[in-house]
This record gives C-alpha cells, structure tokens and sequence, in this order.
C-alpha cells in the first residue's frame, strides 16, 4: 500500500494519497488546497484517481475538491450529514480570512460501516462525530485516517457549529479506541502516532 501525506494550504491540512501498488488505484483523502502538488505526488507513482474522500466537510479539508475532480474525474464522496457543507466551504473560509473554491455536491454520501475499494486496498468508513456532525475515519488494516478527530496528544475543536465534545470523545472511545494498539493513525493536521500512544499520554483520554 502507498501512503503519501502532503501539508495543504494555509491550515497545513493533511491531504492523503492512498494507492494500491498493484493496480496504481487510489483515493485522495481531504484535498484541501494546492491541487498541483497533489497532483504531482499521484504522478510520481503513476496513481488514477478512484474517489475523493472527505473525512469531514470543514473548508480546509474540501477546498481541492472542485478542481481535483475537475482533472480527474473521480467522484466526491463524504459522510451524509456533513454533505450540506460542501457548499458553504467558500463563505467558512472567508470568516476566517481564507479563499477556497464551494465544492461539487457529493457525487456518493455514504454511512458508518460503508467500504471503498480500489485494487487490493479496502477502507472501511467508521462514523466518528464531534468535531462534525458527519465526521468520519477511513481503516484499513493496521492503519487509520481521522481527519480532525484524534491529533498526536490532542483532539479536534468542538466549538464549531455541529459540533460536541462529549460525542468527540465518544467517537474516539467507542470507534478509534477499539482499534489495535499498533495501528497507525494519519491525523488532518500534525504528525502521525498510533492509538496505542494516545491511549496512554493523551491528555484528553487520562
């Protein structure tokens, strides 16, 4: 499996590639910002775009979302209930002195438990709201993408309309928490840890 995380825009989201070494399929997980790069890091290993996947529908996790699907073709997919967000990325940005492009309604909404497939990869979509009320994480064995509902000893902001603490940390305990010790966790912003590490020394979690 190919696993390449690039900082994007402003926020420094972390935009996502995941490929199949076998087949060059792939999904782009939270194209912020800076499609260009993205775009170079999918050449790089002569990657097709299956689907755009959006752990979340906050701005700086879907600003890429237009033109990277412009380019490739590959449907937007995110969670039903951040779905009506995706309109409204242009006009969050600007509240916070930013400019991204509204994206595409989503091509796919889809649920807790859903799986997407491309080549020999398979990520299962594990609903995990708080920091949105549609906000998710993709796994896969060993391996997990959280968007901003776990950071390396931290959480995702809950003070954002949609959003709860008490069901952030709830996603994390009941879903993430469940999850192998030795599983790595991709956050959407910040470095990598693993659920065992949090487990242990995150504050939130003691």
């Amino acid at each position: 499996m190919i696993i390449k995380q690039l900082g994007v825009g402003p926020l420094m989201a972390n935009c996502i590639i995941v490929g199949c070494e076998e087949t060059k399929k792939a999904v782009v997980i939270d194209p912020g910002d800076e499609v260009d790069r993205i775009l170079v890091a999918l050449s790089e290993d002569q990657l097709t775009v299956e689907y755009i996947l959006n752990t979340h529908g906050h701005f700086d996790h879907v600003g890429g979302n237009q033109r990277l699907k412009k380019i490739t073709g590959a449907p937007i997919c995110i969670h039903q209930d951040d779905a009506p967000m995706l309109s409204h990325a242009a006009r969050s940005a600007a509240a916070f002195g930013m400019s991204v492009e509204n994206s595409p309604q989503a091509d796919q909404t889809f649920v807790d438990g859903d799986i997407f497939s491309f080549g020999t990869v398979e990520l299962k979509v594990l609903h995990t709201p708080g920091h949105s009320p549609g906000g998710v994480s993709f796994y896969t064995s060993g391996v997990v993408f959280v968007g901003d509902t776990l950071f390396a000893g931290s959480i995702g902001r809950t003070d954002f309309p949609g959003g709860s603490y008490d069901q952030l940390i709830a996603s994390v305990k009941n879903k993430l928490f469940k999850l192998d010790d030795n599983t790595t966790v991709y956050t959407g912003h910040g470095p990598e840890t693993t659920i065992g590490t949090e487990k242990k020394h995150n504050p939130f979690f003691q």
